[in-house]
């Protein structure tokens, strides 16, 4: 109960942000590149501490490391809550913490299952309850945070969001105050020991990848910050591989690598979770930033893409069984990929949301396959007593792509539409005119309109996404609609471009992830090894 509840939170909070995108880039006037900031900064403490945290529960019970990732994600909500009109610093902090607080959560949650079952029918039967409970976070928190975004919230339209975080927190405490009155406490510290020195050049490298990956569409791709970053990331992966060289108890075994398969496998990991969480990036950007759709529209969408995960849940896991994991992973691969490239093809002019319906369909069933059999690949590639090691190293793999989905496709999607934006206002004088007029217009209206006024400018001035979210035309002062934002439909028209670029992208990875699959991996059957099922099933 304690495990089901807990990981049930930590999928909730992983998922609160996609639909209410819109909302907050309204609300708090986001930056076009502070978006995806937002959604990655829950991943990142998740990819990067996870493996240590499972540790930690090892050495020190597990109970109060449940617990206290409930808590922490109990903060982060509040601080999400919270959030100071314009405070976009206070709410990625908060996802910041909830994301830590996850990473606590996952592979504890899964630890004190293996720990408190005696014999497999138990097991069996607990993690089931668990999965479930995962899966069922998941199709269920996007529905739940469009409905909350619906009650009026005093700091205006758009401020409602902040009701969803709300809700984590209050579910959060539920959780922590189940883990501290029912669960049982357990440990395993014979033989463990945390690998500081890996973590902590690992974390360094990899937030410094994705800080030159998402800045670059804003800052420039040959700026000093942007290059220094690729620089940083490079030099402390370099010092991560040789620490775990020679470290006794190391955060990845490098030598997993040396095997072919478990590399091609890495590699499937890595590409196909990538493409997955880019496509739910895109639609959420798609749906609730360019579209403009309600939270509850755009949850609509989000439960197209979850749903098969529950309808599939009951059956995945034996056809996995029935047939060779490859070939599922690769057939997985392929639906996102198809599912991707529909998605590139409809223009977001089309605002009806059964056109995404379909595709948005066949990528969640592509999602179920591939997640279902990622782990049994890994394992069924390296022997036995390494099992457990290709387990974890693939649990961080997958999360690592998953990471970086929303950073690339954010900064391939943003990158062009900047692109072709400066290119139209460059090529139109009138344009230019009209934008320069616009940028001028706090110093001709009143003084109570003022702060209206420059906060569209300053959105507009932001990037992509704030062009298309400050209006075309306002009502004058006898109600006749005036001209306001110059770029607003040129916005929408180069983001509806951009992202189909992104949907693209995707397509094309998640199609080189099932050629890869089904060519390298697909022949090879399923053997009886037992896996931790939290990296068959946790998105």
């Amino acid at each position: 109960m304690a495990a089901a509840a807990a990981v049930a939170i930590a999928q909730i909070g992983l998922s609160i942000p996609a639909v209410i995108n819109g909302f907050i880039n309204q609300d708090l006037h986001t930056t076009s590149t502070t978006l995806t900031w937002i959604s990655d900064a829950f991943l990142v403490p998740v990819t990067l501490l996870e493996l240590s945290f499972g540790v930690v529960g090892d050495l020190f019970g597990r109970k109060r490391l449940l617990a206290a990732g409930a808590a922490l994600m109990a903060v982060g909500g509040l601080l999400g809550f919270f959030t100071p009109s314009g405070g976009t610093g206070v709410l990625i902090t908060g996802q910041v913490v909830s994301g830590i607080g996850a990473a606590a959560i996952f592979p504890t949650s899964i630890a004190m299952l293996a720990a408190g079952t005696q014999s497999v029918r138990q097991r069996a039967h607990s993690i089931s309850i668990w999965a479930a409970a995962l899966t069922g976070a998941g199709f269920i928190s996007p529905v739940l945070a469009g409905l909350l975004a619906r009650i009026p919230h005093s700091g205006g339209e758009y401020a409602s969001w902040r009701y969803a975080f709300l809700a984590m927190a209050v579910l959060a405490v539920v959780s922590c105050a189940i883990t501290l009155v029912g669960a049982q406490n357990s440990a395993a510290p014979l033989g463990r020991s945390l690998d500081w020195p890996g973590q902590i050049t690992i974390a360094i490298s990899l937030f410094a990848l994705l800080y030159a990956v998402i800045q670059g569409a804003e800052d420039g791709w040959g700026s000093v910050p942007v290059i220094g970053g690729f620089v940083v990331a490079v030099v402390f992966m370099a010092l991560f591989v040789a620490i775990e060289r020679r470290v006794d108890r190391p955060l990845i075994r490098l030598d997993l690598f040396s095997n072919r398969m478990f590399t091609v496998s890495a590699v499937v990991t890595v590409v196909g979770m990538f493409a997955y969480l880019g496509t739910a990036y895109a639609t959420s950007i798609r749906l609730s930033a360019i579209q403009e759709y309600t939270p509850l529209a755009t949850s609509l969408g989000f439960f197209c893409l979850n749903v098969m995960g529950v309808v599939l849940f009951p059956v995945s896991t034996r056809v996995v069984e029935r047939f060779s994991p490859g070939v599922v992973l690769g057939t997985g691969m392929a639906l996102i990929g198809i599912g991707d490239f529909v998605l590139a093809a409809i223009p977001a002019t089309n605002l009806s949301i059964g056109a995404v319906a379909a595709p948005l369909l066949v990528v969640g069933a592509g999602f179920k396959l591939a997640v279902t059999s990622i782990t049994v690949v890994a394992v069924n590639s390296v022997p036995t007593s390494k099992a457990g090691m290709a387990s974890g190293a693939t649990s961080m793999l997958r999360d690592g792509g998953l990471t970086l989905g929303p950073a690339i496709v954010g900064a391939i999607a943003l990158t062009n539409a900047a692109n072709a934006i400066n290119a139209e206002i460059a090529s139109s004088p009138s344009l230019k005119s009209a934008l320069d007029s616009f940028y001028a217009a706090p110093q001709h209206v009143p003084a109570a309109q003022r702060p209206a006024v420059e906060a569209a400018v300053h959105a507009v001035k932001s990037g992509p996404l704030g062009q298309n979210g400050v209006p075309a035309q306002v009502p004058g002062p006898d109600g006749t609609p005036i001209p306001f934002n110059p770029l607003k439909d040129v916005a929408f028209h180069a983001l509806s471009h951009a992202y189909a670029i992104g949907y693209l992208v995707c397509g094309i990875a998640a199609a080189a992830a099932a050629l890869i699959a089904l060519t390298m991996l697909g022949r090879r059957r399923n053997q009886d090894v037992f896996t931790e099922p939290d990296a068959g099933e946790r998105p």
